[in-house]
């Protein structure tokens, strides 16, 4: 079994290191993360098995990291080890195999290992179904033959095009494999409506652009794409507008 540890502070990753060798795990991979985000991105390029995941991390906590890491195509048995107890539940929602407390007990590590070897696959493909609680700050999206996380905050759009969802974002553009209706479910509070197939950032929405033919456009403050309006959805954008308050 490969292992992933991700904790942003050196000395814990250590101490899980020297914990495991103290188990047989000699033919086993051992790999550091400093971040939830740094996990995510060696998962992809990695063969692992376990993620041993601290939670409070910068760039990208432990929890939204499993969050990610669940929506992969083999996702990986993930044990919260954290120095806080107050994140079991949201841990367990998030599919975890265990929840570790600081400092971490030989006996306790090597329980939760061995629940996590038992894992099976059929389990791991069940799990990715379950819906997650809580907006992610990170897209995670397949690229090259990696992972590339792109903040939600800087999103422009999203536009669906068959099975695809076109993200444009401030530094460029990106496909995902995900549904247009869940994208507004999760972020219905920063990004708006605007077609059966679009969704853009409220924050970047300058006004609306009507053009002789009758047909309204969005005016974007980071993009000069030509987003049309469908006449369903233009009252509600122009109310918006109006009061800022975005439709529900």
């Amino acid at each position: 079994m490969n292992i992933l540890i991700a904790d942003d502070e050196q000395p814990a990753r250590q101490r899980l290191i020297s914990l495991l060798h103290e188990f047989d795990v000699k033919d086993s991979q051992i790999t550091e993360a400093r971040n939830g985000a740094e996990a995510v991105r060696l998962f992809a390029r990695q063969d692992i098995d376990i993620v041993l995941m601290d939670i409070r991390m910068p760039v990208m906590d432990g929890l939204e990291a499993a969050q990610n890491l669940m929506r992969m195509e083999h996702p990986p048995a993930v044990i919260f080890i954290t120095a806080y107890d107050e994140h079991a539940l949201a841990a367990f929602e998030r599919n975890a195999i265990d929840y570790l407390l600081k400092p971490v007990r030989k006996e306790r590590l090597q329980a939760a290992l061995k629940k996590a070897v038992i894992w099976s696959r059929a389990q791991q493909q069940a799990v990715t179904e379950v819906s997650e609680n809580g907006a992610r700050t990170h897209l995670c999206a397949h690229y090259r033959g990696g992972i590339q996380l792109i903040p939600v905050d800087k999103v422009i759009y999203f536009r669906a095009d068959n099975k695809y969802i076109t993200t444009r974002h401030t530094e460029g553009e990106i496909l995902l494999e995900e549904s247009l209706k869940h994208l507004e479910t999760e972020f219905s509070e920063r990004f708006i409506r605007i077609h059966r197939n679009a969704l853009v950032a409220a924050k970047e929405v300058v006004g609306i652009e009507k053009h002789a033919d009758g047909h309204s456009f969005i005016r974007l403050k980071h993009a000069d794409d030509q987003l049309e309006i469908s006449r369903r959805h233009l009252p509600a954008i122009r109310k918006w507008l109006k009061s800022g308050s975005l439709p529900g």
